[in-house]
């Protein structure tokens, strides 16, 4: 090397005094149609699940708030910037995107001196390019980066479970269960919608990667009762289900359900690591074994107090045990969760009534706290004209009497008042035990409520009818038919609304429209 070579890096200094050149048009020429631009984002699509950010190799998005954009459920209110001194136009953000929302115009020029510009959140900064047709969007039908379709829960047929109260669902299988799990994004969009907060996301990703110990602790994280909730919980994280908005949302609670199905309960102990629970010397009493009352034990006991729960009833449960019916949430799954929190020296005294065999000054004297979980064990009269006929029964009280293996009446022709779960449930135990008494099915299951708006879960509507049981949405009960001290009947008149302007419960109904 000479002495010309060490020096000719320092010439570049000679260009220090000159001004920057900018070429305001570079290159005026229209891109392909499908070509990968700068971005384009549908606002009113886009729910912020950030899907776009965690696939973006080159960390050039960052979801960011909006202004006038806000969080609900199914929604972040968070949208994407794009960094374009990261992005390298892969469109990798495009084909994640769960509602279609991202797309890319055909738009490759834009000249600026200020780079800060060319980080922006596209639709909320409104560009050129916006409304252009050509550029990038995910293809329809030629390739999915997650699949769209679930993979379908083996149950029962209608005719090898109408007559008895055996489990419906079976359950996946190891295979099943990944390839379900292997669906979803991992945006965690649903876990601000799960009343627990519950970690879905980890505990999917501990299905992928077959770890299913670490899947039950992430369960009880937050939730003492998984074997359950995954049977019966209203899986309101499925409504919200980014991969939903294209396709079949995941099955979440199907999910939590494989993982306690998996872990053996003898085991729970060693995994959960519950095995040394240091006592605070502090007594507990609960009343009540129903969810609140398990799930207060379960966490007040892993703090070390001596807890003891009085049970009117002779089994735990409360409402879980003695109003669902058992073909959907088998007793057995039922005694699992609660037997583990008896493991933790959880104490529970059943057949026991507050305030008639212990009152609650004995509770107070004797412990240094109490809760009060009692349920409700109570149903709703409709007050309609010969409600109060012997042979007019609440839902509640007939499926309590069925798990406690009582005789029901089980008259040959039933109707069944109401649109929800409870509604169905009854629906359904009475249909069973219809057929193994008769035969034949004759239920009907009338409701104020139009089947678009039933709040029953679409299933139990579904599988009722499979049941061949009857369901007439849409009627209001205006008064029940007596004679000679039988009933002949329900009348009822069209409901034409439930609720008024307000979303208040005042229903409207159609004289003219009766039918009995």
């Amino acid at each position: 090397m000479n002495l010309k070579d060490v020096l000719r890096p320092f010439t570049a200094w000679k260009h220090l005094v000159n001004q920057p050149v900018t070429i305001l048009d570079p290159i005026n020429r229209i891109a392909a149609d499908r070509y990968r631009g700068f971005h384009k984002n549908d606002l009113e699509k886009c729910i912020g699940c950030g899907t776009c950010e965690a696939i973006c190799q080159n960390a050039a998005i960052d979801m960011v708030p909006v202004e006038g954009i806000e969080t609900k459920d199914g929604d972040s209110g968070l949208r994407p910037r794009i960094d374009y001194g990261r992005c390298c136009w892969c469109a990798l953000c495009v084909d994640i995107c769960t509602t279609n929302s991202l797309s890319m115009s055909n738009e490759y020029q834009w000249v600026d001196d200020d780079p800060e510009v060319f980080r922006f959140v596209p639709g909320a900064e409104k560009k050129s390019w916006d409304q252009r047709e050509a550029g990038y969007k995910k293809p329809e039908n030629n390739y999915q980066l997650y699949e769209i379709n679930r993979v379908h829960m083996p149950e029962l047929k209608p005719e090898e479970r109408n007559n008895s109260f055996i489990e419906i669902v079976q359950g996946y299988s190891h295979e099943q269960a990944l390839l379900e799990a292997d669906r979803c994004v991992n945006c965690g969009i649903c876990v601000a919608t799960c009343p627990a907060h519950m970690g879905i996301p980890q505990y999917i990703e501990a299905i992928r990667n077959n770890d299913l110990e670490e899947g039950l602790r992430i369960l009880y994280d937050t939730n003492p009762l998984p074997e359950i909730c995954g049977r019966i919980c209203t899986h309101k994280c499925e409504t919200v289900c980014s991969v939903g908005h294209h396709g079949d949302p995941i099955s979440i609670r199907w999910l939590k359900r494989y993982i306690a199905d998996q872990n053996p309960s003898e085991q729970y102990q060693r995994i959960l690591n519950t095995g040394n629970i240091e006592p605070n010397g502090k007594k507990i009493a609960i009343i009540g074994s129903g969810p609140s009352g398990l799930s207060a034990a379960y966490y007040l006991a892993l703090m070390g107090y001596q807890v003891k729960i009085f049970e009117a009833l002779p089994q735990s449960g409360g409402m879980m045990r003695y109003g669902i019916p058992e073909y959907r949430l088998p007793y057995d799954q039922i005694d699992k969760d609660v037997n583990f929190i008896i493991s933790l020296g959880v104490e529970i005294q059943y057949n026991t009534k507050v305030g008639k065999d212990v009152t609650i000054e004995e509770l107070k004297d004797n412990y240094d706290a109490v809760f009060a979980g009692t349920g409700l064990h109570l149903g709703r009269s409709t007050r309609i004209p010969g409600t109060g006929h012997e042979n007019v029964y609440q839902a509640i009280d007939l499926l309590r009497d069925i798990t406690l293996g009582k005789e029901v009446p089980v008259a040959e022709k039933i109707v069944v008042i109401g649109g929800g779960n409870v509604a169905m449930d009854i629906t359904r135990s009475m249909a069973r035990l219809q057929n193994q008494k008769y035969g034949k099915v004759q239920v009907i299951a009338t409701s104020l409520e139009t089947e678009d708006i039933m709040p029953a879960d679409r299933e139990e509507i579904v599988e009722s009818r499979e049941e061949n049981a009857q369901i007439m949405p849409g009627w209001g009960p205006t008064s029940i038919e007596i004679v000679d001290n039988k009933i002949k009947g329900l009348h009822v008149k069209k409901c034409v609304s439930v609720f008024d302007e307000d979303g208040r419960f005042n229903p409207k109904f159609d004289d003219t429209q009766t039918n009995f």
